[in-house]
C-alpha cells in the first residue's frame, strides 16, 4: 500500500494531478482552500465536496464555503456554496453528508441543507428540541438516515430525512468524550465514532449503547485528537489524528498500520470506495489530498 506523502512547503500553487497508466495509482493535491475541515465523495456522481471553515471553528462570520471538484478531482468551483452570497448563511462548515441530491453541512449549531447539483440553499434541520452545542461530523447510512455528532454536548443525533427534519437524540453520554468524526461501516451497518477529547474509537448501537473499540491506556497513548473516520470497501477502518499528524488503518482483524505521518493537521477524512481513494483535508495547510490506497493483499 502506498503511503501518503508528507505535506511539503511551500504548498503547490495549483492542483497537482497524477495517474499512472491503467489507473493503478492516483495522487492529487488541491490548494487554495481556507481551513478545510471535511472531504467527501458524492457516490451518485463521483464528484467531491470540501468544507472550508475560513476562520475559527466557532466564529460566526458568514464567510465559510464549500468547494466542489469534478469526478477527476479538478476544481469545478472553489466557492460552490458561499456564506453571504445568494442568501446563504454559512459560518464554519465542518461535517458533510449526502442523501439523495441533498448535501448536509454541519455549521456550529445548525445542519444546513443544499442541493448537491446546484448549490441552492434548502433550509436547515429543525434542532430546536435537541439543545445542541458544537456540531462536528455527519454520516449517512446509505439510505435515508443521517447521524450528527455534537462534540460540545457529548451526543449523537439521528434523523430519518425522508420522514422528518427534526433529529432526535440517539445517545448522550460523557463516554463519547467530544465525538467528532462519524462513519457507518458498510459491511456491518454499525455506527463508529471517534473522540476528540480522549482519542477513543467507539461503536454506537441503534439503541444508543456505547461500546469502546479502542482507547488509550495509562501505559499507551496511541491516539491524540481524532477528527475523522471512514471505511473502504474491504471493511478497513481509517482514522485521522489531528494532533499527532497521522492516518491509521485498522483492518477487520484489528491490526493497526500507520499509513501516513508527519501530516499537517489532518481533519475529517473520507473514503471514495468505488475508486479506492482516501480524501484528507489539512486544516492549517489550506489544502487537501486524494491518494490511492492500493489493493488489499491476499492473505
Amino acid at each position: 500500500m502506498p503511503v501518503i506523502a508528507r505535506m511539503s512547503e511551500p504548498i503547490l500553487a495549483a492542483v497537482l494531478f497524477s495517474i499512472l497508466s491503467g489507473g493503478v495509482a492516483f495522487a492529487l493535491q488541491v490548494t487554495g482552500l481556507k481551513n478545510p475541515s471535511g472531504f467527501i465523495v458524492d457516490p451518485a456522481t463521483g464528484s467531491y465536496f470540501i468544507s472550508n471553515e475560513n476562520g475559527q471553528p466557532t466564529e460566526r462570520d458568514n464567510n465559510g464555503f464549500i468547494t466542489k471538484l469534478n469526478d477527476q478531482g479538478r476544481i469545478l468551483q472553489l466557492k460552490f456554496i458561499e456564506g453571504g452570497v445568494n442568501g446563504v448563511t454559512l459560518h464554519a462548515p465542518k461535517g458533510l453528508a449526502i442523501i439523495g441530491r441533498t448535501l448536509y453541512v454541519s455549521d456550529i449549531d445548525q445542519v444546513r441543507r443544499f442541493h448537491a447539483d446546484t448549490g441552492r440553499a434548502l433550509g436547515e434541520l429543525d434542532l430546536t428540541a435537541a439543545k445542541v452545542d458544537f456540531l462536528t461530523g455527519l454520516a449517512a447510512d446509505g439510505h435515508s438516515t443521517l447521524y450528527i455528532a455534537d462534540a460540545g454536548a457529548d451526543a449523537i443525533l439521528k434523523v430519518d430525512t425522508h420522514r422528518s427534519s427534526k433529529p432526535t437524540v440517539l445517545v448522550k453520554d460523557p463516554a463519547l468524550a467530544g465525538p467528532y468524526g462519524l462513519a457507518v461501516n458498510p459491511a456491518t451497518g454499525a455506527l463508529v465514532v471517534v473522540s476528540w477529547n480522549t482519542g477513543k474509537i467507539l461503536e454506537v448501537t441503534q439503541e444508543g449503547t456505547v461500546k469502546v473499540l479502542f482507547a488509550n491506556s495509562f501505559f499507551s497513548s496511541r491516539f491524540g485528537n481524532l477528527t475523522g473516520v471512514d471505511f473502504d470497501a474491504s471493511g478497513n477502518m481509517y482514522v485521522s489524528d489531528f494532533s499527532q499528524g497521522k492516518v491509521i488503518r485498522i483492518d477487520p482483524n484489528f491490526r493497526f498500520q500507520t499509513i501516513a505521518e508527519f501530516l499537517m493537521t489532518p481533519a475529517s477524512l473520507g473514503i471514495d470506495r468505488k475508486n479506492h481513494l482516501i480524501l484528507v483535508p489539512y486544516r492549517s495547510g489550506d489544502a487537501a489530498e486524494m491518494n490511492g490506497l492500493g489493493r488489499e493483499r491476499k492473505r
